[in-house]
């Protein structure tokens, strides 16, 4: 795998990282450590979690999964929550607990988590710059960054706030210019820093069915190659770039994905391939109606809804142009509480707007919750779920339990 240099810090990073975010380290343990340990065997040599994934449970994960001699063939990318921070003290708890977690002496790769410009210059007022340059010299962590979810306008002054080494930004072929551009992605190639990018495939959205009219685009032009490939080297081949972190939940995404990223290299796409997969982003903008990337960062809800389930029910309907049955299908077996038992459907908003405040797309949820409840919640819609909940349900249930017996 192709192994990209960054300047500031002269480490050898794969193009390719291991995103610990959507392991299931609850179902599957084992399953999710052999697969980092697969990943690094075939050429990944960095990890990244946060604090809080998993409440923290990720990092230990990780820890566990990193022995027998993996540690020293990776570095480990985590983040301290800085939306979070309220006195600077907290930032040194933070960073032990990490470490403790992670059972390490030094973390490699120490980012900001989700910040902005105006975050930014309230963790500058509470001394966040002089914390990172102490745990430096330390020898706590080696390289200091951010990950960035602000307006792209703002972006630079972000960049010249501090003496950065690394940042993590979201970048994929749908949210160019949305999320962010390659003027500011050149920017930070300037300074000599390494370039992460988040959400490559767009929360999974981009590697999965596309509407009819891009999928036959891409089929043209390539027949062998999935939708996941497509997304991955359109990224994979700018030279900007360091390393993507993917988000692996399977076996099937990882050696794709490595596959992938062991085929394309820097400027190693041809025109047409490059015309190609534009082609297919107008198509896409057609048909998504809100720019939600199932990140989570709005959830939990405190009255019960499923926020990014919600919302992408929503957008697969209209991006893969499904009937109106197969949508109310969809959002009656998964947000119902039909199928698991907890309701999780979008008119249990009460329209507080907290998750406005934690939505890194800067959605206005609750509007966006309403479009969805006139889509899906047809009249007499609660009484379904009553009777289809109090009755229906425990019927079948009996019947099964009967059968059984």
């Amino acid at each position: 795998m192709e192994k990209r240099v960054i300047e500031k810090t002269g480490d050898e990073i794969s193009s390719l990282a291991f995103g610990a975010m959507r392991l299931d380290i609850k179902k599957g343990r084992e399953e999710s450590k052999k697969m980092i340990r697969y990943g690094i065997d075939n050429g990944i040599n960095l990890i990244d979690t946060a604090y809080l994934y998993g409440l923290g449970e990720n990092e230990k994960f990780l820890s566990e999964a990193l022995k027998d001699g993996y540690r020293e063939k990776v570095k480990i990318s985590t983040k301290i929550p800085a939306f979070n921070i309220r006195k600077i003290e907290e930032c040194e708890i933070y960073l032990n607990n990490q470490l403790k977690s992670l059972k390490t002496d030094c973390i490699e790769y120490y980012f900001l988590h989700n910040i902005d410009l105006k975050i930014l210059k309230r963790l500058e007022k509470k001394g966040i710059f002089e914390f990172l340059d102490k745990a430096k010299k330390e020898g706590k962590i080696k390289y200091a960054g951010f990950s960035y979810h602000g307006n792209i306008s703002h972006f630079k002054e972000v960049v010249d706030l501090y003496d950065w080494d690394a940042c993590i930004i979201q970048y994929n072929y749908f949210d160019e210019g949305i999320q962010m551009d390659i003027d500011s992605i050149k920017y930070v190639k300037s300074k000599g820093m390494g370039v992460f990018v988040m959400e490559p495939l767009k929360g999974g959205i981009l590697a999965g069915k596309l509407p009819e009219k891009a999928e036959k685009i891409f089929k043209k032009e390539d027949p062998n190659k999935t939708n996941g490939e497509w997304g991955l080297s359109w990224i994979l081949n700018q030279a900007e770039i360091t390393s993507i972190l993917s988000g692996i939940t399977s076996y099937e995404i990882l050696e794709e994905n490595i596959n992938t990223a062991k085929r394309v290299k820097i400027n190693s796409l041809s025109e047409d391939e490059i015309d190609t997969i534009h082609k297919v982003k107008n198509i896409m903008k057609e048909s998504l109606k809100i720019n939600c990337t199932n990140c989570g960062y709005c959830m939990p809800c405190k009255y019960g809804v499923d926020i990014p389930r919600c919302l992408g029910i929503y957008n697969e309907k209209y991006l893969f142009e499904e009937s109106r049955f197969t949508g109310l299908k969809h959002y009656f077996m998964q947000v119902s509480g039909i199928v698991g038992g907890k309701e999780q459907y979008a008119s249990k908003c009460t329209q507080c707007n907290k998750c406005i405040r934690l939505c890194t797309q800067k959605l206005n949820i609750p509007k966006e919750l309403k479009k969805v409840e006139k889509e899906f919640e047809i009249p007499g819609f609660k009484q379904i779920l009553w009777i289809s909940n109090h009755i229906v349900m425990p019927i079948v249930n009996k019947i099964n339990k009967y059968k059984m017996s």
